[in-house]
């Protein structure tokens, strides 16, 4: 029994899903809110009204009788009933009409149900002693950290990714060096890449354009003069592959506004003048780099951002510093149920508010009287979060995302609550993929794998393994720009 004693002290203090539990939890906390403020303003074609979302709030599980009453419902009565265990939501809003806040029809509408995680904050079993957890039917040592939709019992399967926001620089063959950044938003996820070919000519490519632009007319473009690009650069080896390139471009000696109209016209051939200029803006602004800003703002912080991306291109190239292993477990993420739930409402909140829009259209054309609360249909949020949470399509294009939890025994349900797939395809080899790595470690199971097409690309997190929910940047982006102006000041 001694050589347990690590093992039984920490699974008598944490849960084995804690990791999914702490992640809806934070979805609920921070996550909900930060989607509401950034769909915040709903602007239908209706002269001089607007409406303002100012926040939400979420309810515990509750079920509607058929004599109207409402009353607490508990996980077991869900699953034993057929219903789904969800919390109702309120969200608060304010009209705006002629750009004034009518604080006087200041009010809250039910918007919808959202599934709520066993165990999870909102859920009554959270904090409940064993004594209670028998009384009300419950079993004591469930762990939680899954969903009931109309009595099924479904687990989030986390997907493991490459890390985002991240520069990720491999040597590839035929190509020659790639430096490469999943740069992702709350709505957005944009690759965008650099390829150095072997005489050390770097292009750009980012979504919307087919062929990689020549890097320098892009730099011009976002407003970087020659001594501004070779400034940008601190390794000698990728200062001479700037001054190449520099020197081998078509556009070396242009203004901003010129590169920017060249920008134009290969993005949108033969429209007009100002079309032109209008798709470029939007290109720079909206598609390369979208996690720095998505605003004018922003255009200098995205070229020294890409100015770093071809210094690490050279540095590879010329052998500096070795490839980034795209298998090593610190360039991966894992999304767990906060994460995969965040994606969900995110999407489905685009939908509520376009079929908003659609009813005060409506009701306008037909010269009804206009208020907020009788355009708002709660079915639409909640037919979005049950179907996909039913079915496990995901608004990505993953499948089997939500899958139903296996109860065949009790270590197979805590092995699949602690489940993470990978998005790669069945059907090709992926050899390094699959391959046990050295830095799964702690991390990931080394033997637990099923076998056949899904063989180490369904992994299981090891026993004492946790996953941690990640923190805000913006406090610490904050702190690094405040030393860089303090350096300026001296």
């Amino acid at each position: 029994m001694q050589d347990h004693i690590l093992l039984e002290s920490y699974l008598g203090s944490t849960s084995i899903v804690q990791q999914q539990i702490e992640s809806y939890n934070r979805f609920i906390r921070t996550g909900i809110q930060n989607i509401i403020e950034s769909n915040s303003l709903i602007e239908p074609e209706v002269s001089n009204f607007k409406i303002k979302f100012t926040g939400i709030r979420l309810e515990q599980p509750i079920i509607i009788e058929a004599d109207s009453s409402s009353r607490k419902i508990m996980p077991n009565e869900a699953i034993a009933r057929n219903l789904t265990y969800a919390a109702p939501m309120y969200i608060s809003f304010v009209p705006i009409v002629s750009d004034i806040e009518k604080r006087d029809a200041v009010g809250e509408a039910f918007i919808g149900e959202m599934p709520v995680m066993v165990k999870s904050s909102l859920c009554y079993t959270s904090n409940m002693p064993k004594e209670q957890l028998i009384s009300e039917g419950e079993d004591p040592d469930d762990p939680g950290g899954y969903f009931i939709i109309k009595g099924t019992e479904r687990v989030l399967v986390g997907i493991e990714d490459l890390a985002a926001n991240r520069i990720m620089t491999t040597a590839e063959k035929g190509k020659g060096v790639v430096s490469k950044v999943f740069s992702t938003t709350l709505n957005f996820r944009a690759r965008c890449s650099i390829t150095r070919d072997e005489y050390g000519i770097c292009t750009l490519l980012f979504p919307t354009i087919a062929k990689g632009l020549d890097l320098v007319l892009v730099l011009r473009a976002l407003g970087f003069t020659t001594k501004e690009m070779l400034d940008g650069i601190t390794y000698a080896e990728a200062k001479n592959d700037m001054l190449l390139n520099i020197e081998m471009s078509a556009v070396k000696e242009m203004e901003p506004g010129e590169a920017l109209m060249q920008l134009g016209r290969l993005a949108a051939p033969n429209q007009t003048k100002e079309y032109q200029h209008k798709r470029a803006e939007m290109q720079i602004d909206t598609y390369i780099l979208p996690h720095i800003g998505t605003d004018a703002k922003s255009r200098k912080e995205k070229g020294y951002y890409l100015l770093r991306m071809l210094e690490r291109a050279a540095l590879v190239a010329f052998k500096r510093v070795k490839s980034d292993d795209k298998d090593h477990y610190a360039n991966k993420r894992v999304k767990l149920a906060g994460d995969l739930m965040e994606e969900l409402f995110n999407n489905a909140m685009k939908f509520f508010v376009r079929d908003i829009k659609y009813h005060v259209e409506r009701t306008t054309a037909r010269g009804r009287r206009l208020t907020v609360r009788t355009n708002i249909n709660p079915d639409t949020l909640t037919e979005k979060l049950l179907y996909a949470m039913g079915t496990g399509s995901w608004p990505a294009g993953q499948t089997g995302v939500s899958q139903v939890l296996d109860r065949v025994n009790f270590i197979s349900s805590l092995s699949h609550l602690r489940r993470i797939k990978s998005p790669l395809s069945k059907k090709h080899p992926h050899f390094k993929a699959r391959d046990v790595h050295g830095t799964h470690i702690g991390k990931i199971c080394p033997s637990e794998t099923p076998e056949g097409t899904d063989v180490g690309l369904t992994k299981y997190l090891a026993m004492m393994a946790r996953v941690t929910v990640g923190a805000e940047q913006s406090a610490l982006e904050g702190k690094l720009r405040e030393i860089k102006t303090l350096e300026k000041e001296k």
